[in-house]
């Protein structure tokens, strides 16, 4: 693990998922894909692939920029930018971005990383 590392994945979201999500969390269903389902997409990406399984979210923060579509791929990556070996922390930027280009969010995350010492 080094700073510049990153990791990304691409997942569309359906009007059918945003059905479920509104019916398990209480909320009216959103004329977009909801803040939480794009949070999502960075802890799938912490917790499996980098730093990867054993991770521990400490903090994250997000700015949303623009709304994000349903039903159209969006991308969210998260690119290491400092490693605390000696405290097993790792600082990530993180973003999320629309088919065409369009920022949807910007943010940082801190994790606790059991392999950060190496």
């Amino acid at each position: 693990m080094s700073p510049g590392d990153h990791a990304a994945i691409t997942r569309r979201f359906t009007d059918r998922d945003i059905a479920e999500f509104a019916a398990l969390s209480g909320a009216s269903p959103a004329e977009g894909v909801p803040e939480p389902l794009i949070a999502a997409l960075f802890s799938r990406i912490l917790g499996v692939d980098l730093p990867g399984p054993g991770t521990n979210y400490l903090k994250q923060t997000l700015r949303l920029l623009a709304p994000a579509p349903v039903g159209q791929p969006l991308t969210a990556r998260v690119t290491i930018t400092r490693l605390r070996r000696e405290k097993h922390l790792v600082d990530l930027a993180t973003t999320c971005h629309a088919a065409d280009g369009t920022l949807i969010c910007e943010g940082r995350a801190l994790v606790l990383a059991r392999d950060v010492a190496r």
